[in-house]
């Protein structure tokens, strides 16, 4: 998910860039000399646009889990469940880069000082709001809850169709990954644990993007339609935009709207050519102590 933002850690107007030099007057034929730049500063800069560690530990640990599922080392439910949360986080932080990624490119520099570009999961907002929820609901219920956030400062985005663009970023990533299993499952054999854990996250990421695209405020599909909405519309939804996640998550709640939007997500599933069985068969092994 992406917000908008104004807060006082933007650049400001007169603001010295880090690593940027300041050309000097030159006289006559004569050239400025070099002025270095600051090897601490352009460090720091190097680093914001680099993998955390915390990001590699967690591919390292989805490595692990998933060589350990796919070769039957240790017990299948508490390797899937650990293979199901490392995977899930790092979709996260992927979903969150690619909306900070297409805002840097569009004109917003904040991203960069914010840490965004980092795939730091810890960088995207609130610790609770935005990774603890999201894997109470996963464990919970099975639900794909879009979790994350990252701070856009709107007013720097070159077009509101890059305004879209932005948001639209997110909910592509977890379809992109939902593709890259519904490839990766066409070649399975068998049930084995390894191969219903797989479907399981499958189901999460298509759950995910069609959560995410929904034209509710606060996700990403309203994010998409927002730029073109007249003034009298957005003055009209922001009452009630803080609470309307809350809202969709408690109608989810209700058993005949929960049925309808399952039963859609697994015809979307099924249409990837795999099979409910394996998803409720992962759903179960990732719940290890039920």
């Amino acid at each position: 998910m992406t917000n908008g933002s104004g807060g006082d850690d933007r650049p400001q107007y007169g603001e010295r860039v880090p690593g940027y030099v300041a050309p000097q007057e030159s006289h006559g034929t004569d050239l400025p000399a070099p002025i270095p730049i600051d090897s601490a500063q352009h460090a720091t800069r190097q680093a914001s646009r680099r993998p955390s560690p915390v990001f590699l530990a967690l591919v390292v640990g989805a490595a692990v889990s998933g060589w350990a599922l796919w070769s039957g080392v240790g017990p299948a439910p508490v390797m899937s469940f650990f293979f199901v949360v490392f995977i899930w986080v790092i979709s996260l932080s992927l979903h969150e880069f690619a909306h900070a990624y297409l805002a840097y490119r569009n004109g917003d520099l904040s991203v960069v000082h914010r840490g965004y570009l980092t795939l730091n999961p810890l960088r995207y907002t609130h610790v609770v709001f935005s990774l603890v929820l999201p894997l109470v609901f996963l464990i919970a219920g099975g639900i794909g809850l879009p979790g994350g956030a990252v701070f856009i400062d709107r007013n720097a985005i070159r077009s509101r169709f890059a305004n879209s663009a932005v948001s639209a970023a997110g909910p592509l990533t977890n379809l992109a990954i939902a593709l890259i299993l519904a490839v990766v499952l066409a070649f399975r054999e068998g049930s084995s644990p390894f191969w219903v854990t797989l479907s399981f996250l499958l189901f999460l990421q298509v759950t995910a993007t069609v959560l995410n695209l929904l034209p509710v405020p606060g996700l990403d599909g309203f994010g998409i339609i927002q730029p073109y909405l007249p003034e009298r519309v957005l003055a009209a939804v922001a009452p009630i935009a803080p609470f309307a996640i809350l809202g969709l998550f408690a109608l989810l709640w209700i058993p005949v709207v929960n049925a309808l939007f399952f039963s859609a997500i697994i015809g979307i599933v099924s249409f990837l050519q795999v099979p409910a069985v394996f998803i409720w068969s992962g759903f179960d092994l990732f719940r290890f102590w039920v």
